[in-house]
């Protein structure tokens, strides 16, 4: 754990704290004992953690621990290291509080969750600052935004404390009150860079406010100088996952989940982060851990969807995942839009069915939001429908589109016949990303679509030599072929894609349509017919083809 640093004390606010403790105790500082008090309360009052422990040394040294004095001052420290710096380490000594003290009763207090007000006439700093500390965890406006005119006062009071003003930022955070609660914030840090919670606070307001990357910065300053502190790095594991940087967040909340094995918010990031990194085997065991804690999590479920849909390509466990998150009915968008599309991808019409029902549903929204359009004009390419999707994704073009949406867009004006238009789509998303794989075939269909095969060509041969991997290879071998003459240079291209990649669907139906159209042989064209429907049996362009071999569909 940090150690706590030497103080670099402000003289003239630890003169103001023994200034203020003497007027309001009517103490001189004319004998020893007077002058060691008046310090030592100087010392706690500043709420500074290497200023409490110069004040709980003093009480050791000087053999106070056994005096009323010593033994509430002692308390005093205990809380607020306890309670406000929970992450420092030191050793604290046996809290031994004098039952009668004013400052006992408000620490018993505390130990209940009550607030104790103080009176308007106090002009103790104490007494009107450590009734706060039952309120920490606090989150009730009716409860805490009373507590701001005492607040105030303690500021005012002590105005060389971090504190009054904390403890305000507290308040005005969970009231909402944003640059409320960074001002304050920022004042606790200024007045001393040991109230490390403070700092905590002001990049959840910074996370808030939408500025991830000043969270994260703040975050990853902090631990530098709190190392061990479970605290600090436990915000930033879950900075790190809300700005959805995958792999810092799996680290960090690996090393949190360390020290605290059984917590289950972050158990659960923890298998999040690992899913969206494609680790579903490692993501398995987080997620069968959290399952002893809330099996009908709706976050817990889609994950379980996930992992079965994508890392073990069991589509119906998927579905039977996605159906207990339905029933819930807390689904999130996401969630719904995962499974209404992997619904509709299902091979049963049944299940088909159920995902546009679903997709329905979540279009008849006062506001859909863009990934349920996206899933709708996804569903209406899919059928066909290139009148609805061009409809559906109109709105999404008008304002700072998605690479998706201009891939959707140029697949739409294709399917409309109106080439021109998908080429203008397709080189805009190629604009955007040159080295993107489908911005780049997108381009290069749509040259190869309005007679620009020379084009095509030499695009073609650069990505080809570019070092690509298999997947990509296939989808450029068909290209090729399709600007090819010779017909025993296409039959070798779209080989060539179909062994680079065995499930390209493209070139499945180039091969059929060759051996339909170009050179007819049934017995091949049926036999790719048939691989192309088994990986799309929905396809309404193969069910046309279907009807002329009957024998495949039986």
């Amino acid at each position: 754990m940090r150690r706590l640093p030497a103080a670099a004390v402000c003289l003239p606010a630890l003169l103001l704290f023994l200034t203020v403790t003497r007027q309001a105790f009517g103490q001189s500082s004319g004998t020893a004992g007077g002058s060691v008090t008046e310090e030592i309360r100087a010392l706690t009052e500043s709420g500074i953690p290497s200023l409490m422990r110069r004040a709980l040394d003093q009480i050791r040294q000087r053999n106070l621990g056994s005096g009323e004095f010593g033994r509430v001052m002692n308390a005093v420290n205990i809380n607020l290291f306890r309670r406000v710096y929970p992450d420092i380490t030191i050793q604290l000594p046996v809290s031994d509080p004098p039952q009668s003290h004013a400052y006992s009763r408000i620490l018993r207090d505390v130990e209940r969750g009550v607030y104790s007000a103080p009176p308007s006439s106090a002009t103790d700093y104490l007494e009107i600052v450590l009734p706060f500390l039952a309120l920490l965890d606090e989150i009730r406006q009716d409860r805490l935004l009373p507590c701001l005119p005492d607040l105030r006062r303690a500021a005012l009071l002590n105005p060389g404390s971090p504190l009054a003003p904390f403890f305000m930022g507290l308040v005005h955070e969970r009231a909402g009150n944003q640059d409320e609660a960074q001002a304050d914030y920022e004042r606790a840090w200024e007045i001393s860079r040991e109230c490390y919670p403070a700092r905590l606070g002001l990049a959840r307001i910074q996370e808030q406010k939408g500025k991830a990357d000043a969270a994260v910065s703040i975050l990853e300053d902090l631990v530098q100088t709190y190392p061990d502190s479970f605290t600090v790095k436990r915000q930033l594991a879950i900075a790190y996952y809300r700005k959805q940087d995958w792999s810092h967040a799996q680290t960090t909340l690996s090393e949190c989940l360390q020290q605290e094995a059984q917590d289950g918010e972050l158990i659960l990031m923890l298998a999040h982060a690992m899913v969206e990194q494609g680790r579903f085997l490692p993501a398995q065991r987080p997620l069968d851990q959290y399952a002893a804690i809330d099996a009908q999590n709706p976050l817990y479920l889609f994950l379980r969807a996930r992992v079965q849909a994508e890392g073990m390509r069991n589509q119906d466990s998927a579905l039977n995942y996605l159906r207990s998150l339905i029933r819930a009915g807390n689904a999130g968008d996401a969630a719904l839009v995962y499974a209404a599309r992997l619904f509709m991808e299902s091979q049963r019409t049944e299940d088909q069915n159920e995902g546009r029902a679903l997709l329905q549903r979540l279009l008849e929204r006062e506001n859909p939001s863009p990934d349920i359009i996206r899933l709708a004009v996804r569903d209406s390419i899919g059928r066909g429908d290139w009148q609805a999707a061009r409809n559906r994704l109109a709105p999404l073009l008008l304002e700072n589109p998605q690479d998706q949406d201009l891939l959707s867009a140029y697949t739409v004006e294709r399917g409309l016949g109106n080439n021109a238009a998908a080429l203008v789509y397709a080189r805009e998303l190629y604009e955007k990303n040159p080295s993107g794989d489908e911005g780049a075939a997108a381009y290069i269909a749509a040259l190869i679509e309005t007679g620009r095969q020379a084009e095509a060509g030499r695009l073609i041969e650069t990505r080809l030599a570019s070092g690509i991997n298999d997947t990509q290879k296939s989808r450029y071998y068909y290209l090729r072929s399709r600007i090819r003459t010779n017909d025993d240079q296409i039959v070798a291209d779209l080989r060539a894609s179909l062994f680079a990649d065995p499930r390209n669907l493209a070139s499945m139906i180039a091969m059929f349509e060759f051996y339909h159209f170009r050179r007819p042989e049934k017995a091949r064209a049926v036999i790719y017919l048939r691989q192309a429907l088994a990986q799309d049996p929905s396809n309404p362009q193969l069910r046309r083809y279907a009807e002329e071999y009957p024998e495949v569909l039986n």
